[in-house]
């Protein structure tokens, strides 16, 4: 999925994350919360998400508020992940400069020896956050650009959604 976050002076930043997850209360991602998108949804909790599938000509749009997912739902994600991600995960300064590839290389090799032996435990920068949706649109292509596009809105989390049809 695609996810929009807004740095500190209200420039758009967007970039592909993997969906791990979606419950009654949102969509979860996981990453450093040091790194850029990290940073920019703990200063500014909104996101935005586009799921697009061109072969279905269709997407889904996603507007809300952010939040951290518990410890427990990322120690269990964390837990899920191969060993060399997980390694990866200590291993990387994400967002950061990167002097060289090798400086990188070492890290992960270090790392690695430092965790050969038993579990890999998750790292206090990497955790998850999750979406909490307040606004979703459904758009499905239509020819000469006569697409139907129908959004479901609510003013809170808790309040009840409204349907609303668009025009294209």
């Amino acid at each position: 999925m695609t996810i929009a976050t807004v740095d500190s002076d209200g420039m758009p930043n967007a970039r592909m994350v993997l969906l791990k997850g979606v419950d009654d209360r949102g969509f979860v991602f996981y990453t450093n919360k040091g790194s850029q998108k990290g940073q920019e949804l703990d200063a500014n909790p909104k996101a935005a998400l586009v799921f697009h599938w061109k072969s279905l000509n269709r997407q889904v749009r996603v507007r809300g508020a952010v939040e951290h997912v518990t410890d427990t739902e990322a120690d269990a994600y964390f837990a899920s992940r191969p060993k060399q991600a997980q390694i990866g995960a200590w291993a990387s300064k994400q967002s950061k400069p990167l002097e060289s590839r090798l400086a990188f290389e070492t890290a992960v090799a270090l790392t690695a020896a430092r965790y050969a032996i038993g579990t890999v435990p998750r790292p206090p920068q990497w955790s998850g956050y999750r979406i909490l949706p307040l606004a979703i649109e459904f758009w499905h292509d239509r020819p000469f650009r006569l697409h139907d596009r129908i959004v479901f809105a609510r003013e809170t989390q808790n309040a009840p959604w409204q349907k609303t049809r668009l025009y294209p």
